[in-house]
């Protein structure tokens, strides 16, 4: 029986290089034919951007090897792997859309197996803006000016060590200072705006409502990626043991603790994100509407992953028989029993 591979996150960060950002983070957990993660060993990846829809001409393929984690998380930059096919470097982002097409050998070889094709929403126009004009001034600006539905502007100068946007509904610009170290990249939602300083260990977010920037520290070690959700921004901090979610509705940040063994990922949804702790058998989500966070328990052996939809998430706990429901409307958890024999997976079905 082949093995199987199933996305627990798949979030697109743009990493900066020397020109157009040329890399697309991903990050999965490999499962096996039981449901089972991959813990602790080496899967081999095979990554096709394909033309126009999931079947279109394939513009770029690669090939990668890596290691998963205890609970068969891995994370890779495509764009970085072994080209097989095409240059990541030659893919014209700005016209037609473009699908991420995925293949996984669990054994960490070449035998690979299907395992999706989802399409690219957001990657086409970020590498295309790559390509608009650069302000002028001392500083050769590498930086992407980032327009949203709101039609504010911003972009980083690495030489003057600051970040700017500008508000069109104040018609004002806001600048963020950063540390002279620091290279950040600035990443757009529903008009606000978020880097992180590595170096000073501050996470920076810009809220279009009052024009204002904050912060939120975090440990001098960690190095964590951001995740934005409908102008909403989370970040996990291993060393810390702690998620931080900004919440536009209110310009606040708010943080839940983890077990310091847990290396958790965050999952989003319409401005909401959620987690697993699998130490101490917990998932929780923080819920937009009320801006707090919530918790349900697990059964000790279980390893549940969460699924999201329109603000709402649900797990299944396979040992105590039950599937979990967290309303996002209401803020709270429901569940329903099913029969002790059964593995059941959820569905979603969408309403308007």
């Amino acid at each position: 029986m082949r093995k199987l591979l199933l996305l627990s996150a798949l979030f697109l960060s743009f990493m900066a290089f020397a020109q157009v950002p040329q890399g697309i983070s991903y990050q999965a957990i490999a499962l096996n034919a039981v449901g089972q993660p991959v813990a602790s060993a080496n899967v081999g990846v095979r990554l096709s951007i394909l033309d126009d829809s999931a079947s279109g001409t394939v513009l770029y393929t690669e090939t990668q090897i890596k290691a998963t984690s205890a609970q068969g998380l891995f994370t890779l930059v495509i764009g970085q792997g072994t080209p097989v096919t095409g240059t990541f470097s030659g893919i014209n982002w700005g016209m037609n859309s473009k699908f991420l097409k995925v293949e996984m050998d669990v054994a960490g070889g070449t035998n690979y197996a299907a395992v999706g094709t989802t399409q690219l929403l957001s990657v086409p126009y970020a590498m295309y803006a790559g390509n608009t004009a650069s302000v002028a001034g001392n500083a050769s600006i590498n930086d992407d000016i980032v327009a949203n539905k709101n039609a504010n502007f911003g972009f980083i100068d690495t030489y003057g060590n600051n970040a700017y946007v500008y508000n069109v509904d104040t018609n004002a610009w806001s600048v963020q200072p950063f540390n002279v170290n620091a290279s950040p990249t600035l990443i757009s939602s529903k008009g606000n705006f978020f880097f992180i300083d590595t170096y000073d260990n501050k996470a920076y977010c810009y809220y279009a409502k009052t024009g204002t920037w904050s912060f939120q520290a975090f440990n001098e070690n960690a190095s964590p990626s951001v995740t934005e959700s409908n102008g909403n921004f989370g970040f996990v901090d291993t060393y810390d043991n702690k998620a931080y979610v900004y919440n536009a509705q209110n310009g606040t940040w708010s943080f839940q603790e983890f077990n310091m063994n847990a290396a958790p990922s965050l999952v989003n949804s319409k401005g909401s994100f959620g987690f697993v702790d699998t130490y101490d058998n917990k998932a929780y989500v923080f819920n937009r509407k009320n801006g707090a966070w919530s918790s349900q328990s697990f059964n000790v052996n279980a390893s549940p992953l969460l699924s999201e939809s329109n603000g709402n998430f649900a797990f299944v706990d396979t040992y105590d028989n039950k599937a979990y429901i967290f309303n996002g409307n209401t803020g709270s958890w429901t569940f329903q029993q099913f029969d002790e024999n059964a593995s059941p997976s959820i569905s979603i079905s969408e309403t308007n």
